[in-house]
């Protein structure tokens, strides 16, 4: 199913600091993310979790950043289903002062999603 509901999301302090603490680093074209596998007691039904963010420091007004999260979090949306729900929480953190189209951003989270999922399976 192609939704992102509230289960889906990070929230809260401890789990933004547990990612960044405990997460691995990684970069795509225009993208740098941090991601972490979560293992509690029931691991198979565990959520993947995301959380996007683009700096002020890219882009000052609120329109653009609000314009380029949406973009990161339809593209995530509809290729959540190439990892499997194991419990991975994502950060994605847009990376550069261009403002990508929707195809470009599609392809960038694609192949970050390639990137955890490949790692998963070693």
């Amino acid at each position: 199913m192609n939704t992102l509901p509230k289960s889906e999301r990070i929230r809260g302090k401890a789990s933004v600091s547990a990612l960044m603490s405990k997460g691995r680093w990684g970069f795509a074209q225009g993208l740098k993310y941090c991601y972490f596998r979560r293992t509690d007691a029931d691991e198979a039904l565990l959520p993947n979790r995301i959380m996007v963010s683009v700096p002020k420091r890219f882009f000052k007004r609120a329109v653009k950043r609000n314009l380029l999260k949406r973009r990161l979090r339809e593209a995530y949306r509809t290729q959540k289903g190439t990892i499997p729900a194991s419990g991975v929480d994502l950060m994605l953190l847009y990376n550069t002062n261009e403002i990508m189209d929707m195809d470009t951003v599609s392809r960038e989270v694609a192949s970050v999603l390639r990137k955890i999922g490949d790692e998963g399976q070693l």
